[in-house]
């Protein structure tokens, strides 16, 4: 009967941690708003570029798409088969570990984490964008408006997986169809609803369309592309059977992004739009389509909102990638923990951090973050693919020959990428990426050396000798009679063969009487527990005991010293302004001090203190 119970108990558990994970419709909501919501900056990043040829470079716009477009598909296959084979999650990391080696994952992991950290920053700071266009009085408060999305982001997240997942579905449906709107009416029109400010015919050529211009374009343009790999990081949070939902949803997000890319290119050239001043390029576009009536302002509302929503798609992976990570002995094993409801909370709250901090030091601009995007994602996507050439050569199971190619043309095309990104925006930021990657692979080694150095100090992975019983010396630090004096006394009895209490007594008149009271009423209270006094010339608690610790280590009559620091846990958390730091400030001076000493802090609750006058402890 109990084995009965505590099996349904198990299966209810699996079932409750079952729907705290994603189906394939909310992990297109949690997971791919960063590459969706690219429509918003991809485009305008490609006109940036061609916009210095005049309208001649404009008409480019539509082939580098399409280019995009291209390797949007490689990519959509090629994490197809990424989730297929390693359904641990962890994508280009995973693969890079196990068919590349330490190293290579070490890379792919800094480059994907930089690049969460940015897309985060991105994401929030164009759809503050996309409102301040439509609402421009807002523009001088970007910032403060940038950190208020993302604070929300983050507690949605501090929330839950799936809870977070649900809330972005409507947002996520959409903006998907305000963006078929914006395509459908403009390409019914024959003419701009509202005039355009800087159409590109009117745009002046500063330079000759050339093949650097189109591949800086190119390079430009490849920030819609970030984003398609979290689903391969994070099939570990999707529901059963996990690997299918994950190549439903990356599968849907490619379909779905190469739509909107490519509708949104046919009407840029078109209508001959330019890149203008505050007013973003989506917002243009809109106008164009729809006026600007109340379409164009709820249009802007719902880009603003899917923008800041993007940022989840680095909520969603970057804390697992972490995990991963930690798991491994790369990071602190605290970003392996889960909270509630399946969420890595530290890394939710690093990530914030640190998307913080970029946005602050951005301004909220996003085309100031946009040299800094991309690069590190389209290294993870080189090593990923170039370690599931490897994958399936090694397997060589029905029809890998056909994968391999398409790993191989996908790894082939990406680290092109990363070569045209470097070169076209090294001098604008890009060279901050390839300093802090290598910053982070230093950072992982370090952290990894010092877990091998504490597991062989521990014996992790021996077993131990045979645990003996040593003689002890408990010394408890006093400094007055109370109900939790005595319960220090008697925890330090239940520890040690031997027990001291240990005082304080500062040389002035006022302190010497103390403690002459004092001891007088230790002799009344007669707990059997020698009482030893140290007298110091110096106002300071832990020097003194210092001293008296490293007498006892030299005069090794003991094998083991233990000093017990008895604390009181208020009630309130307020309350904790109304005690003294003894406990910390006694810790670290032992800690310091000496060398062999074990340290035992003990919290006593307040109720528990509060006895009967019977039993003064209330034990």
């Amino acid at each position: 009967m109990a084995t009965s119970d505590a099996t349904a108990a198990r299966q209810g558990a699996g079932q409750r941690e079952e729907k705290d994970r994603l189906t394939a419709l909310e992990g297109l909501a949690a997971l791919s708003l960063d590459a969706l919501s690219s429509v918003a900056y991809g485009p305008e990043a490609i006109l940036i570029v061609l916009v210095a040829a005049g309208a001649a470079g404009l008409r480019y716009a539509l082939p580098v798409t399409i280019a995009i477009v291209v390797l949007l598909a490689v990519l959509v296959v090629s994490y197809s088969q990424v989730i297929a084979a390693f359904p641990g999650g962890g994508g280009a990391y995973a693969v890079a570990k196990r068919h590349l080696g330490t190293s290579p994952s070490l890379v792919a992991a800094a480059s994907l984490i930089v690049d969460y950290i940015l897309n985060a920053a991105v994401g929030i700071s164009a759809g503050i964008e996309a409102i301040t266009s439509a609402f421009p009085g807002l523009y001088g408060a970007r910032v403060w408006l940038c950190l208020g999305a993302l604070a929300l982001i983050t507690a949605a997240n501090l929330w839950g997986v799936a809870e977070s997942a649900r809330l972005f579905i409507v947002p996520t449906v959409a903006f998907i169809a305000a963006i078929a709107v914006v395509i459908v009416a403009g390409l019914l029109r024959s003419h701009p609803v509202v005039p355009l400010a800087h159409p590109g015919s009117a745009a002046t050529a500063t330079e000759a369309v050339g093949f650097l211009l189109v591949l800086k374009a190119f390079a430009s343009g490849c920030s819609a592309l970030t984003g398609v790999e979290a689903i391969a990081n994070a099939v570990p949070e999707f529901r059963r059977p996990r690997p299918r939902r994950a190549q439903h949803t990356e599968i849907g997000l490619g379909v779905i992004l190469g739509a909107m890319l490519l509708g949104l290119a046919a009407v840029i050239r078109k209508f001959d739009v330019a890149p203008s001043g505050h007013v973003t390029v989506l917002a243009e576009l809109t106008s164009a389509g729809v006026g600007h009536g109340v379409a164009f302002y709820v249009i802007q509302i719902i880009t603003l909102v899917l923008l800041a929503l993007a940022a989840n798609t680095s909520f969603g992976g970057l804390p697992v990638l972490a995990s991963l990570l930690a798991k491994d002995n790369f990071l602190p094993h605290v970003f392996h923990l889960k909270g509630e409801r399946q969420v890595h909370r530290y890394g939710v709250i690093v990530l914030a951090v640190a998307a913080a901090a970029l946005l602050v030091a951005a301004e909220g601009n996003t085309q100031a973050l946009i040299p800094l995007f991309a690069i590190g994602v389209f290294v993870g996507f080189t090593l990923s693919q170039t370690g599931m050439v490897r994958h399936w050569r090694a397997q060589r199971g029905p029809g890998w020959g056909w994968r391999a190619a398409v790993n191989g043309l996908g790894a082939v095309l990406t680290f092109l990428a990363i070569i045209i990104e470097l070169v076209s925006k090294f001098t604008e930021g890009a060279w901050l990426v390839v300093l802090v990657i290598p910053v982070m692979y230093v950072m992982f080694t370090k952290v990894n050396r010092a877990y091998k150095r504490i597991g062989e100090l521990l014996g992790i992975g021996r077993l131990p000798p045979p645990p003996h019983r040593e003689e002890s010396l408990v010394i408890v630090p006093i400094s007055g009679l109370s109900n939790l004096t005595e319960e220090a006394i008697s925890e330090a009895l239940s520890l040690g063969d031997e027990v001291t209490a240990l005082n304080i007594c500062f040389d002035d008149s006022e302190d010497r009487a103390q403690d002459e009271e004092f001891r007088r009423r230790w002799d009344e209270w007669s707990p059997d527990v020698p009482l030893v006094t140290l007298h110091s010339t110096r106002r300071s608690l832990g020097h003194p005991i210092v001293e008296y610790l490293r007498v006892l280590e030299e005069e090794d009559r003991h094998q083991r010293l233990v000093v017990l620091i008895a604390e009181i846990q208020p009630t309130r958390w307020w309350q904790w302004l109304l005690h003294n730091q003894r406990g910390i400030v006694l810790d670290r001076a032992i800690k310091h001090g000496t060398s062999n000493v074990v340290v035992c802090r003990i919290r006593f609750r307040l109720t528990s203190l509060a006895g009967d006058p019977a039993h003064p402890a209330g034990r």
